[in-house]
This record gives structure tokens, sequence and C-alpha cells, in this order.
């Protein structure tokens, strides 16, 4: 189910937005036009304008509600009373059943040229990856304080290799067209990057 974070937009801006990602999801952006936008809604390209004032408007506006959505969501998934283990594995669960419900997200940020045309577009992906790393860093600087994951690689470099597994897992169902379980890949991945940081209880004797 679709969360809604999208602050004071109108009920029809929300309408728009829904409408186009059911056409990223079904045709991609070379796909996804005002026109075939409108005729989806039965409504004129003008009515299309008077809410957002380009197709690169309507991108942004979604993409600043997954980013807003993100942070949120993060926020509300994990709690104190969680071992970094447990929130890590909460964050990353959260993140594959929100792209699994809503795959237009996907497509949108996994787009090819999409970020190359539009710096406004470009700007708005790379605060999504921000506020992904931000929750992802506090749990892996946790983990490391309390001997959880390990220290003999550094904190700056483990967040690359945790977002970049994530990333490429992401662009492989992308590509694929949604053809493997998100969920399950999703939760193999998870326990491989576990096997990757923490610390082996070999190590802790």
């Amino acid at each position: 189910m679709l969360i809604d974070y999208t602050g004071n937009k109108t009920y029809r801006q929300k309408e728009i937005i829904a409408a186009a990602g059911s056409i990223l999801t079904r045709s991609g952006v070379k796909g996804f036009t005002i026109k075939n936008l409108a005729f989806e809604l039965k409504l004129s390209e003008g009515a299309i304008y008077r809410h957002f004032s380009s197709k690169e408007d309507l991108i942004v506006s979604m993409l600043e509600f997954l980013a807003a959505n993100m942070d949120e969501r993060l926020s509300q998934t994990t709690s104190p009373d969680q071992n970094p283990e447990e929130k890590f594995v909460a964050i990353f669960k959260s993140q594959f059943a929100f792209f699994n419900s809503n795959p237009h997200y996907v497509v949108a940020v996994f787009s090819d040229g999409l970020m190359e045309a539009s710096e406004s577009i470009n700007a708005v992906i790379l605060k999504i990856m921000g506020v992904k790393m931000k929750h992802v860093m506090a749990v892996i600087k946790e983990g490391q304080k309390d001997g959880v994951f390990t220290n003999a690689i550094s904190a700056d470099e483990l967040i690359h290799i945790v977002i970049g597994t994530f990333r490429l897992l992401m662009f492989k169902w992308r590509v694929s067209n949604f053809y493997f379980d998100l969920d399950q890949t999703g939760e193999r991945m998870i326990q491989s990057l576990l096997l990757i940081i923490k610390v082996s209880n070999q190590n802790k004797k």
C-alpha cells in the first residue's frame, strides 16, 4: 500500500502522480508522456499542465515523495530496543516491501538517460541516496561501536559495499522487468551482507 507522505499536494496532484506511476511501470520512461497520462486519466493535456509544468516537474515531485517517504518510514522502522543487526534487517526489509508494492519508483530511479537528462531529477535522486545512507550509516556505526559489525573496514567503506549491493539488486530487478521475487532475493542479499560486515564468533574469542 502506498503510504501518503505527499504533504499538502491536492487530490488531483496525487491522482496524477499515481497514474504516472502506473504508466511508468507498464511502459517505462519512453511510454510516459503527458499525452498518455492525460488519456489514462481521461483529462485534457492542459488539465495536467495546470498542476505540473512539465513531465520533468512531475517526475521530480514523484521522487521528492519517495525521499520524504523513505526518511519517515525508515525512522519508524527501527526502535531503540533492537540491536544493530535487527535494525539493519528491518531497514532493508522495509525497502524491499515498499518497492515491491511501488515498482514505478524503481523505474524512475533506474531508467537509462533519465538522470543525465535533468539536473533537477539528478539532484533529487542524489537526495534519495543521501536519505538511505543516513539511516544505514547510523546502524553501521552503532554496530561497530557495539562490536557487532567489523571495524576492520571503515564505516565509509562499508556503506559503499552495502548501498552498492542494494542498488545493483534493484537495477537487476528493474532490467528483468520485475521478473524475480524481490522479497526472497532481498532476504538472501541481507544475509550475505551480514556475513560480510558482522564480526565472526571466532574473532570474538
